[in-house]
């Protein structure tokens, strides 16, 4: 074929890179080193109908103008023909001035491919310019032959139907684009890509509407060219960046997810059959993430930050320079699970592993609510000169923690650490993490309820959430609803009592919190196995509350004498509390208050006495003070129990013999094993032996038991002088008892003959104790102290008589009888593990006095006991305080008290 000028054209190759009209293509020719060569070529002797264009802003005059009929159709004939095609043109000739070139495209790699003219002539889609052409033209008379033909069938433009609905209708601009987004959104549109700004920008017609939209990739950012003077300046890899959108994208068919406004322009994802591009450009080094858009992306952020991951690590364009922020985090640490013993604050917390081992982590990438929040930096809830407390004065903090406590104490949950922030500014290191609990992410859910709000990073700041995206959609959502520190709600208000410390509003409480039983509390901080800070929310205080009944092993204190050493087994103590309470809801029974202002009671967890759980573990003993409570068998149990397994307190503790025979003389003694369970007038006491302990406690169930499931009628039972009986304890429980006078008021005055203790009792509380439970005699027997002479003076006796409780109560003890006066059995009695005399410890005290005796087989104990009285009387300790004198002393000079 020749040219006009008789030459024969040389063939040339290249890739349609688009078609601007029925008659115009771009082709792109072979890279040489840097952008590829474009020209733009124009089919020779056809002329195409015209495309609607949007009136020019720089023209004055200038206005939108409409699709000739076909024109589109024209277009779209040669764009799905052509774009993206390898294919070889030549070059006919070119117009003087204009520079244009006309000549004839070819599918494939050479002239014996479709003619793509001779194609759209046939398909009557444009017309054959007649003029100039010659009839030695083979080539123009053949397109003339191929569109009389199309005239003949009526295809195309020649068809005699009417044209008017191939003229498209076309929107330039959107006037509503929230409305037009929020119609379409997440719905995947038809759309063809008309022209590619950059690498993440690009401008599309809409299909079949024809709305003409500009649409940002969501979630990511290429290179940009930037604007210097009359100038762009690409910045590094901008130009890939906008070839690798370009050569994939530019006229090709796509699905577009219409996904959030920026500037009246639309931000989305553009979907092609064989991918996202924002997945390509990202993990092909050509873009990054960004957070500002992350969130609304659709197709799910965790590929493209997998996208980023991959080209960080491969060092790909962008990233060539990397280098990770942050220390590296070994692979065995990173992930591992745990249980939740401790919620530090609304976003960290302390987790126990598998292993045993402590670990305080924070959540990543949240900031738990401060004080001010954005956008309300002029409201002050904090009066000056207050001492702020972060959970009850932080708007919404209490709320945060209090959603985390009831999700995760003492729940085991998932941890990934994110990264590590080294210490700065004189904050220490910390471990961040992503925790999850079955398959919620607890981080996402806190920000979601509106209880934290997500940090903002540097776009080179990699050391953030492995969830990063969806915390920042989380909050979206929290802000759209208005929740927690999001709202423009006045914020909760807690005002909490702190009685810790302060006697005398402790005082006030005290009658309250008696009447009311059982109270629910949450364990706010431990300080010791058995001294807690309890948050009451009925009563809105926080008090200090210590277990009653037991001795626990004390942690280091510093007092006016100086730091004290931390007893043994108090750490195990501390931990056994913490890990059973801390921040759990329990409930407690409050008794008491001492001089310092704190609450002494019982405190139960899940339905456990802790002051039972603690003496049975070995980390704690038994108080005196329980002997009186409802719970003290339990207590002496649980502590026999331990002491027979040598746990914690009691792993040195050697158990006595029941029974010891001591040759001292004439004087033959036996010592058995007592628990005084009573201290009456005068020093008289009631005890229990240990060796028939078991069957006591066999009965006592029993008992219980049956009265329980078998309640006796009220005031069935009509009580007699010295009779055996059943009675009802104030802890609800049935005793056997003695009915021991019959008191004016109707009540009745009875012996707990199993423990030693009276009480005066309504009929209604008395029933008939069945044959069975006689058969165990009284086990709780009386006795008086040998050797001792009691003051008469009602103060001195009272102070002997409190050291004699000191000194006997809830201790194991010898009991030895000595001698006996009109069925009185006197004793001594010793302590059974340092086996101290406990009426020669009173003596040498100075509380009693040293009784006369004559029996010569008791001489060298008596002798024993005086030589403690004068080291009393030489120390003025006690009754010797106000000189050296006995009562027979006093007669001789006339004094009668």
């Amino acid at each position: 074929m020749a040219t006009p000028g008789g030459q024969t054209p040389s063939i040339q190759r290249g890739i349609v890179k688009q078609v601007q009209s029925g008659d115009s293509v771009i082709i792109r020719g072979q890279p040489k080193g840097g952008p590829p060569p474009e020209r733009q070529l124009c089919l020779s002797n056809i002329t195409a109908p015209r495309l609607a264009r949007r009136a020019s802003p720089n023209i004055e005059g200038s206005v939108d103008t409409k699709d000739e009929p076909f024109a589109w159709e024209a277009r779209e004939f040669l764009r799905k023909k052509l774009v993206g095609k390898e294919v070889c043109f030549t070059i006919e000739y070119r117009v003087p001035g204009s520079g244009r070139e006309y000549g004839n495209i070819y599918l494939g790699r050479d002239t014996t491919g479709e003619n793509v003219t001779e194609s759209i002539v046939a398909e009557g889609l444009v017309e054959v310019r007649r003029g100039g052409l010659r009839a030695t033209d083979e080539q123009g008379q053949h397109l003339i032959e191929l569109e009389e033909a199309a005239k003949g069938v009526g295809r195309g433009k020649w068809s005699k139907e009417p044209n008017t609905h191939l003229v498209r209708d076309i929107t330039w601009v959107i006037d509503n684009p929230r409305n037009f987004m929020d119609s379409h959104h997440q719905e995947p549109i038809d759309a063809v890509i008309e022209f590619v700004r950059d690498g993440c920008t690009a401008r599309a017609f809409l299909l079949p509407s024809f709305h003409q939209i500009t649409i940002m990739l969501s979630g990511i950012k290429c290179p940009m060219f930037k604007l210097e003077g009359d100038k762009q300046v690409p910045e590094p890899f901008a130009e890939e960046a906008k070839f690798f959108t370009e050569s994939r994208l530019l006229q090709r068919d796509v699905k577009i997810i219409l996904e959030g406004i920026s500037n009246q322009n639309f931000i989305g994802s553009i979907l092609h059959p064989n991918g996202n591009i924002s997945e390509l450009l990202v993990r092909d080094g050509f873009a990054r993430c960004v957070d500002w858009s992350m969130g609304l992306v659709s197709q799910g952020p965790e590929k493209l930050r997998a996208a980023e991951r991959f080209a960080k690590d491969k060092r790909l364009r962008i990233w060539k320079d990397y280098t990770p922020s942050g220390p590296a985090i070994d692979l065995q640490d990173k992930n591992f699970t745990g249980k939740v013993v401790e919620v530090v604050n609304a976003d960290s917390m302390v987790i126990k592993t598998n292993t045993g081992e402590y670990r305080k982590l924070t959540l990543s990438s949240i900031r738990p609510p401060r004080l001010t929040q954005p956008g309300k930096e002029d409201e002050s809830p904090i009066k000056e000169n207050r001492r702020i407390r972060p959970l009850y004065d932080i708007p919404y903090m209490f709320e945060a923690r209090e959603f985390m406590r009831k999700k995760l104490i003492g729940k085991k949950v998932n941890v990934c650490i994110d990264y590590i922030r080294p210490a700065n500014e004189g904050f220490p290191e910390k471990t961040c993490a992503t925790v999850t609990i079955g398959n919620i992410n607890v981080g996402e859910a806190l920000v979601s309820k509106g209880f934290a709000s997500v940090l903002r990073y540097r776009a080179d700041d990699d050391q953030r959430s492995s969830h990063y995206d969806e915390l920042l959609a989380a909050e979206a959502r929290a802000q759209k609803n208005g929740k927690g520190v999001h709202s423009k709600k006045e914020p909760p208000i807690h005002r909490v009592a702190d009685l810790s410390g302060e006697p005398q509003k402790a005082k006030q409480f005290l009658p309250f919190l008696q009447r009311a039983g059982r109270s629910e509390g949450v364990v706010e901080f431990v300080a010791s196995g058995s001294r807690v800070r309890i948050y009451l929310p009925k009563e809105t205080c926080l008090v200090t509350f210590l277990l009653a009944g037991i001795n626990c092993p004390r942690m280091a204190r510093t007092g006016p004498g100086g730091p004290s050493e931390t007893e043994a087994c108090a750490e195990d103590a501390l931990q056994y509390t913490k890990e059973l309470c801390l921040q759990r809801e329990v409930e407690v029974e409050v008794e008491s208050m001492d001089r310092a202002g704190n609450f002494i009671g019982w405190l139960f967890v899940d339905g456990i006495n802790l002051s039972v759980s603690l003496v049975e573990e070995g980390l704690a003993k038994t108080h005196f003070t329980a002997e009186r409570s409802p719970y003290s068998r339990l207590l002496y149990l649980a502590e026999e129990n331990a002491r027979k397994k040598k746990i914690k307190v009691w792993e040195n503790y050697e158990e006595p013999q029941n029974v010891v025979v001591v040759e001292e003389s004439d004087r033959k003694t036996t010592y058995k094993n007592v628990v005084i369970t009573e201290v009456l007038d005068e020093l008289n006491f009631y005890a229990q032996h240990a060796d028939t302990g078991p069957q006591l406690e066999k009965l006592m169930e029993q008992l219980h038991t049956e009265f329980s499931s078998n309640p006796p009628l009220a005031a069935s039972y009509t009580p007699k002088h010295r009779d055996l009986c059943a009675a009802k304890f104030v802890d609800g429980n049935w005793y056997r008892a003695r009915v021991e006078k019959l008191l004016p008021n109707k009540n009745i005055q009875v012996l707990y003959i199993d423990y030693g203790n009276s009480d005066s009792v309504s009929v209604t509380d008395l029933a008939a104790l069945p044959p069975s439970y006689h058969s165990l005699p009284a086990q709780a027997h009386r006795y008086q102290p040998a050797f001792i002479s009691l003051p008469t003076d009602p103060e001195a006796l009272s102070e002997a008589t409190a050291a004699f409780k000191r000194e006997v109560m809830n201790n194991n003890l010898l009991l030895n009888v000595e001698y006996r006066v009109n069925a009185q059995e006197f004793v001594t009695l010793l302590n059974a593990e340092s086996r101290d005399d406990i009426m020669q410890n009173l003596v040498k005290e100075g509380y009693v006095m040293v009784e006369k005796r004559r029996e010569k087989r008791l001489q060298s104990l008596i002798t024993e006991y005086n030589k403690c009285q004068d080291q009393a009387r030489k120390s003025r300790l006690n009754l010797w305080r106000y000189g050296d004198f006995t009562d027979d002393d006093a007669k001789e000079f006339g004094y009668q008290k």
